[in-house]
């Protein structure tokens, strides 16, 4: 109970900040090592296999959050099944000019427009290989310089990078923030890139056991066309999954007068649009490929219906936010609570319950 209350007065004084530097403040307290929130019991009825990785539970930090891979460590101690790093580009990048990052407090939401901004693979590889040792699963998600006069030859080098020391690689094609990027969710352009990001796969692959699973990550504002075409390729090329969604152009949900802000909208009003694209792409890539759900989710009852819906995982990032440290463990402990309780042996169970309760809604 106090560690909570310390957790909401600390959020109180970050409000009161620039959100990029309470942001950057928050990332310094995960890199401490001092616990800020407890790390729960976790049920091993939550355990989940996907791409051949063991997750002891199915909740991940988003990519987003930890851009550099300063803190994977940290986060982990909180309660996370896994992390996502990046996005990562080959050269390093500052990004688009500030101000960049808006919280929607009215709204639970963010929006950002902050341009893929890194420090680069070599620095971040470095950080990488320093933390192996540790354990844990650290997947790394990778985007291509705005100024790239080849993008999917970005796309290749970060599979190259981090192909043989990252747990998964996540092909970022979905950021609204780098002019263009979208476009390559387009059918010939995405069988190009999915085609050559998996040949640099196998030529990486010689340096693990195993190839490295590679995982593509979508838009929210797509098509019903659009979503199949991507089902289509996916299945066809055989990639290892799909995360579903990135943030939205749309502001449908959101009241705060910063709404109008330029950028992606993550956060609780995301939470509609991502979970029906969630259960259109499940019933069109079937029941065996993994699904990754991302969008609004900021308790253990949203969690749930993410994978009833169709994930076999899900992230969060907004939701810890405005959640604070102690929400991973919280939405840990309810999902294993709520697995105990209905007599699930594994929360695979209830994946896909909801699918159709979903997939019939209409996107605006």
């Amino acid at each position: 109970m106090m560690r909570m209350l310390l957790d909401r007065l600390a959020r109180r004084a970050l409000y009161q900040l620039d959100p990029e530097r309470a942001h950057r403040l928050a990332i310094q307290a995960l890199k401490s090592g001092v616990p800020l929130a407890e790390r729960p019991e976790v049920s091993r009825r939550l355990k989940t296999i996907v791409g051949g990785m063991v997750f002891p539970n199915p909740l991940g930090m988003a990519a987003g959050f930890d851009k550099n891979a300063e803190a994977p460590d940290g986060l982990l101690k909180l309660g996370f099944g896994f992390v996502e790093c990046g996005t990562v580009t080959p050269q390093p990048q500052a990004g688009n000019p500030r101000p960049r990052l808006f919280r929607l407090e009215e709204d639970k939401a963010l929006i950002n427009r902050l341009g893929f901004n890194n420090d680069g693979l070599v620095t971040v590889r470095e950080r990488l290989k320093k933390r192996l040792s540790n354990g844990g699963i650290v997947g790394i998600n990778i985007g291509a310089n705005k100024d790239s006069a080849d993008r999917i030859a970005d796309y290749e080098t970060g599979v190259r990078a981090f192909g043989d020391i990252a747990s998964y690689l996540t092909v970022n094609i979905s950021s609204p923030n780098t002019a263009g990027l979208r476009t390559l969710q387009d059918r010939d352009n995405l069988a190009e890139l999915l085609a050559r990001v998996l040949a640099a796969r196998d030529e990486v692959a010689k340096r693990r056991r195993s190839p490295v699973p590679l995982f593509l990550k979508i838009a929210p504002d797509l098509t019903d066309e659009a979503l199949s075409d991507i089902a289509a390729e996916v299945l066809d090329q055989r990639i290892d999954g799909l995360i579903v969604s990135n943030t939205t152009l749309s502001r449908r949900g959101a009241t705060s007068r910063k709404a109008q802000e330029t950028g992606g909208l993550s956060g609780q009003p995301l939470f509609e649009r991502s979970t029906i694209v969630l259960a259109k792409m499940r019933r069109l890539v079937g029941p065996a490929m993994p699904l990754i759900g991302v969008g609004g989710i900021h308790s253990g009852e949203t969690a749930l219906e993410k994978i009833r819906a169709g994930a076999d995982l899900i992230q969060i990032y907004s939701g810890m936010i405005f959640g604070g440290a102690c929400l991973p463990a919280r939405i840990v402990t309810e999902l294993g609570t709520y697995a105990q309780r209905e007599g699930l042996s594994s929360l695979r169970q209830i994946r896909d319950t909801h699918v159709d309760h979903w997939a019939e809604r209409q996107l605006d």
